[in-house]
């Protein structure tokens, strides 16, 4: 592997807040229900204090460079305070500044009871709310044991609007228990019509050690899936939406954060579970933080857990995995400057792959073909 130039690469930071209401019967994400389903003051103080720590010892990954994107995820981050995250901020910034017009995301529940008003959040200094819908549909709320209601979607879009958010994002899942066509379209509808700017819009999948795992809901039929997508997509695109990447539809600029992860770029991780990719003249490092909040809270810092290189062999399937994702994939020169291996030794795999109608016929991109892209499992598959 040559050596690699850290400074020519974006650097994001992913904050995980740990902490939900209630734990849904299909989220593998790393939450823990809080007790009465409100965060006490002392423990966020505590956890957020945690956070500044933690970036603490990430300092030198920066490699001088500035941050380029925040993403703040969970659990459900709109239970931490806006004048909590005020205070982060500041803390974050004065250890790794941040560049001028850095996209700081939210992720929020509509639920009033879960979060301060919106306009808060703004004045905080996040300027993207991703709100989690998932659906509008009363029964599939329940069955998704969401505890907002139709009304508390609709309205937490058009609260955000009005707080100042230029740029909101509503998360939608299809495929849901017993789901019809109709139902899915209608999901889509009422997210367009009231205001989202971007739509990350994916089906449900049942997770290993999840409730639905265990006790397996009734999904729609492949058949409907499949006029779901079609439909669904059809739709979006009739609404002047553009699909930039397998799951997520945009009316405004892309994400800036969801772009680095596909571009293979740089992102520390602070936060209990969370994960970081960093770039350093001798390789590319992937590392974890410990998982369970009273774990990482037990030792502050929390230090990095599996902490490795990523090796020479396996750079082609984790460079692909991200960058394919995009529907017009990336500049070709990326693969070399991010992995420090070269491309040509690729280049037999990718001859075949554009022979195969998979990926583009384009020498200066990495990309995949519509059909690719129907088949991007398979495609990746290759690389490992």
């Amino acid at each position: 592997m040559a050596d690699l130039n850290p400074a020519s690469i974006p650097l994001s930071l992913y904050i995980h807040m740990p902490w939900c209401v209630r734990k849904c019967p299909y989220c593998d994400f790393n939450s823990h229900a809080v007790p009465d389903g409100k965060l006490s003051l002392d423990l966020e103080q505590e956890y957020l204090q945690a956070l500044v720590e933690d970036l603490k010892i990430q300092v030198n990954f920066a490699q001088g460079r500035h941050i380029h994107s925040v993403f703040i995820g969970g659990g459900t981050p709109s239970l931490i305070s806006a004048k909590g995250y005020q205070w982060l901020f500041s803390q974050l910034k004065s250890l790794i500044p941040f560049e001028d017009g850095c996209e700081i995301t939210l992720e929020a529940n509509p639920g009033t009871v879960e979060h301060d008003p919106f306009a808060g959040y703004l004045d905080a200094g996040i300027n993207r709310l991703s709100i989690g819908v998932q659906s509008f549909n009363t029964d599939h709320l329940k069955k998704l044991g969401r505890i907002h209601s139709n009304a508390d979607a609709v309205n937490a879009i058009h609260l955000a609007k009005e707080a100042g958010f230029a740029r909101v994002n509503v998360d939608l899942m299809h495929g849901l228990p017993e789901q019809t066509l109709e139902q899915a379209l209608y999901d889509l509808k009422l997210a367009v019509e009231n205001g989202a700017t971007h739509v990350s819009w994916y089906q449900l999948t049942i997770e290993p050690n999840t409730v639905f795992f265990r006790t397996q809901p009734i999904l729609p039929v492949d058949d409907v899936l499949e006029e779901i997508q079609a439909q669904g997509e059809a739709y979006l695109t009739a609404q002047g939406f553009v699909n930039y990447e397998v799951s997520a539809w945009r009316k405004e600029k892309p994400s800036a954060h969801n772009l680095n992860y596909w571009q293979f770029g740089d992102y520390l991780a602070i936060g209990a579970g969370a994960h970081g990719k960093v770039t350093q003249p001798d390789g590319v490092y992937r590392f974890q933080k410990t998982r369970l909040p009273k774990d990482y809270l037990a030792k502050v810092p929390a230090e990095h857990v599996q902490f490795k290189r990523i090796e020479a062999d396996d750079m082609p399937f984790e460079f692909m995995m991200n960058a394919l994702r995009l529907n017009q994939g990336v500049d070709a020169k990326l693969y070399a400057e991010r992995t420090g291996v070269s491309l040509a030794g690729l280049d037999e795999l990718l001859s075949s792959l554009r022979t195969r109608k998979l990926m583009v016929d384009d020498q200066t991109r990495i990309s995949c073909t519509e059909q690719g892209h129907v088949f991007l499992n398979s495609v990746l598959e290759e690389f490992l």
